[in-house]
């Protein structure tokens, strides 16, 4: 494999990038626009498709070269940049190439990225490469190690922490979700003892070589011939938890620090039926009696669960230990039923949850928990809508609607309680369609939710993920967590958990092995020790992905998980402990109310459609930065610490602290038709030096590296992980 390119491809690439970029020394006359955009030179692997998916969710925009596609753009000097109003512009701020050269030996397309990134001080992300000396890296066959890596640890190193993954804690654990699949692999390797001469390679993330005293890296920067490289020697997909801490680092690494759109951690906790008592499952009937799924005839649940006054105190105890908000989702009506049914004036459950009301934020779940979509006919199991003579949906009226919210809303006045009336969560999320009995939403809900105010709405994520509108309200869709509302103790929870998860040969319900969305437990759980053993810490790590998403959807579980074994403070404490344990205190996980977590998922949408409609406009020159988007759109970005937005007098702050840097959503100023960013001086990336050096070519590809099934077809952690199957 050739080191110097030939002196005809060096002088094309050199005269196409002379026509938009000055020598160094005019640089400073004349600093060039860097647009704010990622170019991903996508193979159809896993790794590039984690990092435009990384792209995607936190709103950074990107354009796509496709390699398998006919017809695909060839990347030249005139596709990477061009001059604007006589302003030399480089149309990428990053580039992000599946291997450290996809394109071949000799190719003119790697010419011309190298001798752009050169040109602009523009960096490449070598998004999974093979550990080799054009990359800075010995083989690994030397002293290293090829092979799996799940559960594996790794580790930021000091210059990692000092850069751009300092919000990590340091630990980066490899997912092992399966001992019987592959489901991470690479090469750890040490870097060159003897670099190529003024190359140098600094490991940002490493570790210890299987059977060695050495550590290998796992990432690292890799600078040489003008160029700077981020070198991934091994393979991953976007849902791994190694990938997930790792991608931030990677995107800030990459735009150095400045870019559209943000990345943060969220975890917000809803607990439903607060006040109420919820049936408990049986697991001699394998149903819920007093609830639909039983048999006709069954009856009523004559022992619910129901939170005590120490479980509430525990609670709010609980809370102030762990600096952690519960949203209480409550239902007035379930106190008033309580005291009727024990002949009483009082509910000492209120009195409790009253002294200690300031320690929650408190969300309108309706009076008596009612179904508001069609009027059900329970007759049957599963139910079905009653119908009107001709066939159609008898549908609950918009005055019971209204009178559920009113109510409850009444209730909780004359508690003192403070309630933000644009949310709602009814019951079952219902009003909204139920697949297959209610394929449409009840059409007086949108009616009811108008004269009500209600512009936030809790929807369920397992049935709708997207956010849509219903009459003036968006929805919130919340993951239901695997804690089931009708257990109050762990071997209730085990019971039920077997029920579901197991086929019919082990006396299961058999579903999981037909539900297109599960898979079956190998063996049904020991209902003395499953709980603990295994649906905690299961529940756990699908709960914790969730949070590294930047995902700010909440979780929802039920005050029955409260009350008797208080079977959810396992489950939280396992997330709360690994996030601490995973991120530095400038990356703490962020918790919505759910009217802020409707207006973010909407900006989110607007954001998005805007830029990939091809209607932003947003670049950097010099020390400015700016962006247009359209009228309404709020616009996302990072920026590094220090950074002001520019108003007609003056300078305000923007953003928010997070992770080291600033970001936010912000807006134009009065009478400015675009957001300017002022970054701090010593933000401000580099201009290129003089490129008095030889080019080294970029090496060829070495075939297809090798990607695990577990890689390229998720591995899910569990029986109730179906959000990667």
């Amino acid at each position: 494999m050739g080191r110097a390119l030939r002196a005809a491809s060096v002088a094309s690439a050199a005269a196409l990038v002379a026509l938009a970029v000055a020598p160094t020394a005019g640089h400073a006359a004349v600093p060039p626009r860097i647009d704010l955009r990622v170019l991903v030179v996508d193979d159809g692997g896993p790794a590039t498709a984690a990092l435009t998916s990384e792209l995607d969710g936190a709103g950074t925009p990107y354009t796509t070269v496709d390699l398998t596609a006919a017809g695909r753009p060839v990347i030249t000097a005139g596709f990477l940049s061009d001059t604007v109003s006589g302003r030399p512009r480089a149309k990428f701020q990053a580039v992000v190439l599946p291997n450290d050269n996809p394109f071949g030996a000799g190719s003119a397309e790697m010419t011309a990225l190298a001798a752009y990134e050169t040109a602009f001080g523009i960096r490449q992300v070598d998004a999974y490469t093979y550990a080799q000396p054009a990359v800075g890296l010995d083989y690994a066959q030397n002293g290293g190690y090829i092979g799996r890596l799940d559960g594996m640890q790794g580790q930021v190193t000091d210059q990692g922490a000092a850069g751009d993954f300092g919000y990590l804690g340091g630990a980066v654990p490899f997912e092992d979700n399966d001992p019987y699949q592959s489901e991470s692999y690479g090469y750890l390797a040490t870097p060159l003892a003897t670099q190529a001469a003024g190359a140098t390679f600094t490991p940002l993330v490493d570790a210890p070589i299987p059977g060695s005293a050495q550590r290998g890296v796992l990432v690292g920067q890799y600078a040489h011939d003008g160029r700077t490289e981020l070198v991934i020697p091994f393979v991953y997909n976007q849902y791994q938890q190694q990938f997930r801490l790792l991608a931030r680092g990677i995107v800030e690494w990459m735009t150095q620090g400045i870019h559209l759109g943000a990345d943060r951690n969220y975890f917000e906790v809803q607990v439903d039926d607060v006040f109420l008592a919820d049936d408990r499952w049986n697991a001699a009937l394998n149903c819920t009696p007093g609830d639909v799924d039983c048999p006709i005839g069954t009856g009523e649940d004559s022992d619910p669960i129901r939170m005590t006054p120490a479980d509430a105190a525990y609670a709010a105890q609980w809370s102030a230990a762990h600096g952690f908000t519960f949203d209480f989702v409550f239902n007035g009506g379930g106190s008033e039923d309580w005291k009727s049914d024990h002949a009483t004036t009082s509910d000492p459950l209120v009195t409790q949850l009253m002294a200690d009301k300031n320690s929650y934020r408190w969300v309108n779940h309706t009076y008596l928990h009612p179904f508001l979509g069609c009027v059900q006919d329970v007759s049957v199991v599963p139910w079905r809508c009653q119908t009107t003579a001709s066939g159609a949906p008898q549908w609950v009226s918009r005055a019971d609607i209204t009178a559920a919210v009113k109510d409850n809303r009444s209730w909780a006045s004359s508690h003192g309680l403070t309630l933000d009336n644009q949310e709602l969560v009814t019951g079952e999320h219902s009003g909204l369609k139920v697949l297959p009995q209610q394929p449409a939403d009840n059409p007086n809900l949108a009616t009811a939710l108008s004269g009500l105010g209600v512009t936030a709405l809790a929807s369920d994520n397992s049935r709708e993920p997207d956010q849509r509108q219903v009459g003036p309200a968006l929805t919130v869709p919340r993951f239901p967590m695997n804690v089931f509302y009708n257990a109050g103790t762990a071997q209730e929870e085990t019971d039920e958990y077997n029920w579901i998860y197991t086929n019919l040969a082990q006396g299961g319900s058999g579903a999981c092995a037909t539900s297109g969305n599960s898979t079956c437990l190998i063996a049904p759980l020991d209902p003395a020790t499953g709980y603990a053993s295994y649906i905690v810490p299961l529940e756990a790590r699908i709960d914790l992905g969730h949070v590294l998403g930047n995902n700010p959807r909440p979780h929802f579980m039920h005050q029955s998980n409260l009350a008797e074994d208080r079977i959810a403070y396992p489950v939280l404490e396992r997330v709360l402990a690994g996030y601490a344990g995973l991120f530095a205190a400038n990356t703490p996980a962020v918790s919505l109310r759910t009217a802020d977590i409707a207006t973010e998922l909407q900006r989110r949408a607007a954001w998005s459609a805007a830029w990939k409609g091809g209607k932003v406009t947003a670049y950097r020159i010099g020390d400015t930065v700016t962006v247009s988007a359209p009228s309404g759109v709020q616009v996302d970005a990072t920026a590094p610490a220090g950074t002001r937005q520019a108003q007609l007098l003056g300078t305000t702050a923007f953003g928010g602290a997070y992770a080291g840097r600033l970001s936010g959503w912000a807006q134009p100023g009065l009478l400015q038709g675009s957001v300017t960013l002022t970054l701090p001086a010593a933000a401000v990336p580099a201009a290129p030096a003089a490129a008095a050096h030889t080019l080294a070519e970029p090496a060829a590809p070495v075939g297809r590296l090798p990607v695990p099934k577990g890689v390229a077809d998720a591995v899910p952690a569990g029986p109730a992980d179906s959000a990667r199957q």
